[in-house]
């Protein structure tokens, strides 16, 4: 049997990312694509309500980076690989992102991490 992106849909707490949540969340992709340069991440720290509103993010993407919360940002079209910049300026690693998706707090994402190694 074949199956549709679209038949993952309704996959409970799964975002699929693919062509539609790609366009939805360009200008959040966008702008933290930017920060790959030190001028755009000091510009952003500065200001960021201005420099989101350069990008033209939308109301959803807006509270999400301001709630610096990786699993709204994913929900707001963010592609986690752009938003791992936006977690730099932050000061959140991977592990923070990954410990926030799966609800679980740092230390025990990292000893799930860990026992999975074994």
């Amino acid at each position: 049997m074949s199956m549709s992106a679209h038949d993952l849909d309704d996959i409970p707490g799964t975002v699929i990312y693919d062509g539609r949540e790609a366009m939805r969340g360009y200008p959040l992709n966008k702008m933290c694509y930017s920060f790959n340069r030190a001028d755009a991440r000091e510009e952003f720290r500065h200001d960021p309500e201005a420099y989101m509103t350069k990008f033209k993010l939308n109301d959803q993407q807006k509270a999400a980076v301001r709630a610096r919360n990786a699993t709204k940002l994913i929900e707001a079209g963010g592609n986690i690989y752009y938003l791992a910049k936006l977690a730099g300026i932050f000061g959140l690693s991977v592990q923070d992102l990954g410990a926030q998706q799966t609800g679980m707090t740092v230390d025990a994402f990292k000893d799930m991490l860990k026992k999975q190694g074994d």
